[in-house]
């Protein structure tokens, strides 16, 4: 019986746990995009992405993303519930918008080398990319908001602020994945910039507006202290 009562205090402990089903509806719905999206989108990408050069070696922080993302969620769910929440708020209502404009507005991109110049390793595991992930359904970059997303987690966490040395290391992993994005060929620099609108949009709907809410704020915080 000890099992049982061990259960159900994880269980009430880890009530938060049903924010991942969520899942239920992305995966499907992602899913089914990526497959009847193949030919028939709009093409997005400018004359600046054709001056960015194609880089492999980027192939490295841009996998590293899933390891990032799933690390910052990790924490917060066991050491911060509320900033669990915002988090999942913030990043679950981006990848929504993502899969109504991909629904409304198909796109994709045509940007990616067909002969690479090089041939190693890290020119390998991006062949290995482009077969697993299509050039549809980029607008706007999910590896770049939710690089996004997870570093206003960080920074409005008020214990990981005071970790200067593991929130910059976070900041200059996110920089390093997003800038990845463009240098695989992923995503357009447009791509890049609706993530970073988004983000903030949704950053002062989510963080900003809550904040403003809650008991005591006042705009002129310093006026009051003196």
């Amino acid at each position: 019986m000890k099992w049982k009562t061990t259960f159900t205090k994880a269980v009430r402990k880890y009530k938060h746990a049903w924010v991942f089903l969520y899942i239920l509806i992305y995966m499907p719905w992602f899913l089914y995009l990526e497959k009847h999206v193949t030919t028939n989108y709009h093409v997005i990408q400018t004359t600046l992405d054709e001056h960015i050069p194609f880089i492999e070696f980027f192939i490295v922080p841009y996998l590293l993303w899933f390891i990032f993302i799933a690390a910052v969620m990790l924490y917060f769910f066991f050491t911060d519930v509320p900033g669990f929440y915002k988090m999942a708020k913030l990043m679950f209502t981006g990848m929504t918008i993502f899969l109504v404009i991909s629904t409304l507005f198909p796109n994709g991109q045509d940007l990616r080398p067909v002969v690479f110049e090089r041939d190693n390793i890290f020119v390998d595991m991006v062949r290995i990319l482009y077969r697993a992930d299509t050039c549809t359904n980029v607008f706007p970059s999910l590896h770049v908001f939710n690089s996004l997303s997870a570093c206003i987690a960080i920074r409005e966490s008020s214990v990981l602020r005071k970790h200067r040395m593991a929130s910059c290391g976070a900041y200059i992993l996110a920089a390093l994945i997003i800038l990845a994005t463009m240098f695989l060929k992923q995503h357009s620099v447009l791509d890049v910039v609706a993530a970073f609108v988004m983000a903030y949009a949704l950053y002062q709907l989510v963080y900003v507006s809550e904040r403003k809410r809650a008991p005591g704020y006042s705009k002129q915080p310093a006026l009051q202290n003196k």
